[in-house]
């Protein structure tokens, strides 16, 4: 069908038409929309740690990698990881992600919560003074202990696991101290032992692990402590790991470590997921003293459950868009096709069978007329007896009026035509067999 035989169609054949197009469109566009991802945010807050942390660090290079896609992190400075679940537990806290370590989270509190990745090992160091003769937590009952500031991750950890060991605030003295001060305070004896946790590259547990006036605890029960805490491994510090002259440690270490992991809520964009995985996979690329090469980062699950988008990166990668576009680029060409491409599958089709369906209205008006002349005639040539030619007539003439009013391209032209031809026969077949009843009469 050519465009000049579609503009011969009758407006109301044409308005209905695309009114129907346009209720298509617009449903497969509202479903579309049911699948589709808010906009990402051009701003995430990260709650961090204390400014002399290793976080800290970290979260300064997110804030360089992520301006580049366009993306602002905001740091928010806290006392540490028990600080972080608190604030991401807290829906208006303001906060996006936080650095979190296996062993803080409770449950069912913490099933709202998904690990995006874990990022390296947090071992718990116990540092005392050379020449005391320490093996276990219980070992610590009865001497001032420093187990970090409250909301860090020190004391989020150490303090369960000494309370497990019998060394309580009624067996023993516990202070608040923050790592960066713990060193001097065990130096100058203000307290009997330091409890840390942290990577190895913390300025704090490096100056302690460098003083040769310390003393690192190997824990005879390291085994022990994975098989009652799934979040907890064994790591061993070797002997010359840190320096080999003077040597330091001076012996193997038997450690238990926890993970650093980036945590956020469940409810985080898809497209955040992949392009933090991304920045993590730069960020966190080096080896440490306990982790294995290409160990981290990765999504094998501490203790918060892990992000099915985290999942889906680490198994499949980043989707092509986002592999090869900037990443501003990348979510809009993906929103585009989300919405247009069933907008495509449905409407070419349609526009292909367009020609038949206004073809199938317009030969529809005239079968309904052909219908109708069919059984007029068919009544014509069966009836007998009293012959009511006046109604006859008057159908005729209705049908005849319809067939007039139809409005037909050039194309339908000959069907049109041939129709009225048939309304003269029927009314010549009327007008005959009323002369010979009235012959007959």
């Amino acid at each position: 069908m050519s465009l000049s035989e579609l503009f011969l169609f009758s407006r109301r054949d044409l308005w209905r038409t695309a009114a129907l197009i346009v209720l298509l469109a617009a449903g497969c566009v509202w479903v579309s929309l049911l699948f589709l991802e808010p906009i990402p945010p051009r701003k995430i807050v990260l709650a961090s740690g204390a400014e002399s942390g290793l976080y800290h660090v970290q979260a300064q290079r997110y804030r360089e990698v992520l301006a580049r896609e366009g993306v602002t992190l905001e740091e928010r400075i806290t006392e540490g990881a028990g600080e972080n679940y608190r604030l991401l537990l807290d829906r208006k806290s303001g906060v996006d992600l936080a650095f979190m370590q296996g062993g803080i989270a409770t449950f069912p509190e913490g099933d709202s919560l998904v690990m995006i990745a874990s990022l390296y090992y947090e071992p718990l160091w116990i540092f005392v003074r050379r020449g005391e003769e320490i093996d276990a937590l219980a070992a610590l009952a009865g001497k001032r202990i420093s187990t970090g500031m409250p909301g860090s991750g020190t004391h989020a950890l150490a303090t369960p696991l000494l309370a497990a060991s019998g060394v309580t605030a009624a067996t023993a003295t516990l202070l608040a101290i923050p790592n960066d001060q713990a060193h001097s305070a065990l130096k100058s004896r203000e307290i009997d032992a330091a409890l840390m946790v942290g990577g190895v590259r913390a300025p704090s547990i490096r100056a302690a692990l460098a003083d040769p006036a310390l003393d690192l605890v190997s824990l005879a029960q390291a085994d022990a402590y994975p098989q009652r805490y799934p979040f907890l491994t064994r790591r061993v510090l070797h002997a010359g790991a840190i320096e080999f002259v003077p040597l330091i440690p001076r012996r193997d270490i038997a450690l238990i470590s926890t993970e650093a992991m980036l945590a956020a809520r469940d409810d985080v964009h898809p497209a955040i997921v992949n392009l933090l995985l991304e920045m993590i996979r730069d960020v966190h690329d080096d080896q440490g003293y306990f982790e294995a090469p290409n160990e981290f980062p990765n999504v094998e699950q501490v203790d918060l459950r892990v992000s099915p988008d985290a999942q889906r990166h680490h198994r499949f990668g980043p989707s092509t868009l986002y592999r090869f576009t900037p990443f501003w680029v990348a979510t809009f060409l993906e929103r585009f096709i989300i919405v247009v491409v069933p907008l495509l599958v449905v409407m070419l089709p349609l526009f292909k069978f367009l020609p038949g369906i206004l073809r199938w209205r317009v030969r529809s008006r005239i079968y309904r007329w052909y219908g109708e002349l069919a059984l007029l005639e068919h009544d014509v040539e069966a009836r007998e007896g009293d012959l009511p030619i006046e109604r006859w007539l008057a159908d005729l003439q209705r049908i005849q009026r319809g067939v007039e009013h139809v409005a037909t391209p050039a194309s339908f032209a000959s069907e049109a035509y041939t129709l009225r031809e048939h309304v003269e026969l029927v009314r010549r077949a009327v007008l005959a067999k009323a002369n010979a009843n009235a012959s007959n009469g």
